[in-house]
């Protein structure tokens, strides 16, 4: 009798972690949770006391200059891209809206995303600079940070401050 319960238990036992394991991964019918990836930084005009270099010292935010998020698969196919303006104090915050990972380690929005200018609306600084990458796209980093809402959770990457610089600087400035 006491072999019947063992063999029972033996059989009975591993198909309850079965079940518990199934039901407990079940996604529910209607999902009231979304889950976004938003990017931010900022934008400035280097100060032609600091041109040719990565200081950022002394320079001005820029309203309305445009980036691009770009972010390419691991296959090196661009999986996601939209340009995004700035504020009237040179921040930007890209909510990526449909971007979508094939992979969920190599398509990962630190390895795969980064962040380029596009334009300037200031004809005195135009130029793009390289300062944390911006012409060739500046990798995000991770701070940390997320927002929580009611129906809503985004986690938040950023992007390296970046700069256009003067289109002319007066030599005795750049000294």
């Amino acid at each position: 009798m006491a072999k019947n319960h063992l063999i029972i238990i033996s059989i009975l036992l591993p198909l309850a972690f079965l079940a518990a394991a199934v039901t407990s991964h079940e996604v529910p019918a209607k999902q009231d949770r979304t889950a976004t990836v938003v990017v931010e930084g900022k934008v400035y005009c280097q100060s032609c006391k600091y041109f040719g270099s990565w200081s950022l010292t002394d320079a001005e935010p820029i309203p309305a200059a445009k980036v691009s998020v770009i972010c390419k698969n691991h296959k090196k196919r661009v999986s996601y891209y939209n340009a995004f303006e700035t504020d009237k104090n040179g921040y930007f915050y890209a909510e990526l809206k449909d971007f979508k990972m094939s992979h969920y380690l190599l398509d990962h929005p630190l390895h795969s995303c980064h962040v380029k200018l596009v334009s300037s609306p200031l004809e005195s600084c135009n130029l793009l600079s390289n300062i944390n990458n911006g012409i060739y796209g500046s990798p995000l980093r991770f701070e940390n940070k997320v927002l929580y809402g009611k129906n809503y959770n985004a986690v938040v990457y950023e992007s390296g401050p970046l700069a256009f610089r003067p289109s002319t600087c007066d030599p005795e400035t750049t000294d």
